[in-house]
């Protein structure tokens, strides 16, 4: 006989959070990632050590709006449902395109993506590109949290059993005068975890640039990203000089430091990642 599972599904948030608050639960949003972490042998049903909070529900959860120039995205928003507003910005359109088959996508949720903490999770380079903020809401108010101090390790997270993810916030997303680029590297276009991704952001200004970002995907614990690498780029003129080009990659060289396992090896991963930096570098924007 199947073990019995404790589940609650409140129709408001601060019910929810109220839960949390007595007990700690397991939160289920789409359960794309959730069922997989619990699954069993074939059929054999899921084995929670907690109970489970159902939150895909919760229309709190599933807004997006502007404020000035920041964007906001609700956590328990599905990947198809972000594919088709109008408030979404290209880049993240075209990375959600890669991401699973329409039935995930249907049902994934950006929030899961990031409670999930994959090195190779989709959205997460360029989540970190944007400067993307996590907004935590608990029975004791909200707070935020950057999305490269959020994400800890794979599987690992800042928050506590009784907070939930409600928005994430990009900030500055819909300014002018920015590129973008997201590029994933996997067995297929779509429906692969990926191997190797990429995300590249840069403003400008007169040929010179005011603003550059880089972010990689599954080729460490956690997204890679320097900002003092990125520094070094400021000010400089479009395009940029082969040395200096040359300089920026030698410096993720030394940062990057992938993994063999059974997607791919750590020699094809380091040189896709780099190859990728230089094709961003070398773009005349």
């Amino acid at each position: 006989m199947a073990e019995k599972v404790t589940a609650y599904r409140f129709d408001r948030i601060d019910e929810t959070l109220s839960q949390l608050n007595r007990e700690d639960c397991a939160i289920i949003a789409g359960g794309t990632d959730v069922m997989v972490l619990h699954k069993s042998r074939r059929g054999v049903p899921p084995k929670f050590s907690k109970p489970i909070v159902f939150i895909d529900h919760l229309s709190e959860l599933k807004q997006v709006y502007q404020t000035d120039k920041d964007l906001h995205i609700g956590a328990c928003c599905t990947y198809t449902e972000l594919l088709e507003h109008p408030l979404i910005p290209t880049p993240i359109k075209s990375a959600i395109k890669t991401i699973a088959a329409p039935a995930i996508r249907n049902r994934g949720t950006v929030g899961g993506n990031i409670c999930n903490a994959s090195p190779a999770g989709d959205m997460l380079p360029l989540l970190y590109v944007y400067n993307a903020k996590v907004l935590l809401r608990s029975v004791n108010g909200d707070r935020f949290v950057a999305i490269s101090d959020f994400i800890q390790g794979p599987r690992r997270i800042q928050r506590l059993h009784n907070e939930i993810v409600t928005e994430i916030i990009l900030p500055s997303v819909l300014e002018e005068g920015t590129h973008v680029i997201f590029e994933k590297v996997g067995n297929r276009n779509a429906d692969a975890i990926a191997k190797v991704s990429f995300a590249g952001f840069m403003r400008i200004n007169k040929e010179r640039i005011e603003d550059i970002r880089f972010a990689f995907g599954a080729v460490g614990p956690t997204m890679i990203r320097s900002r003092e690498i990125e520094k070094k780029l400021v000010g400089k003129t479009l395009p940029l000089a082969d040395a200096e080009i040359d300089t920026i990659v030698a410096e993720f060289d030394k940062i990057i430091r992938p993994i063999d396992d059974q997607r791919s090896t750590a020699v094809y991963r380091k040189t896709v990642a780099l190859n990728l930096l230089r094709y961003f570098l070398s773009l005349k924007q």
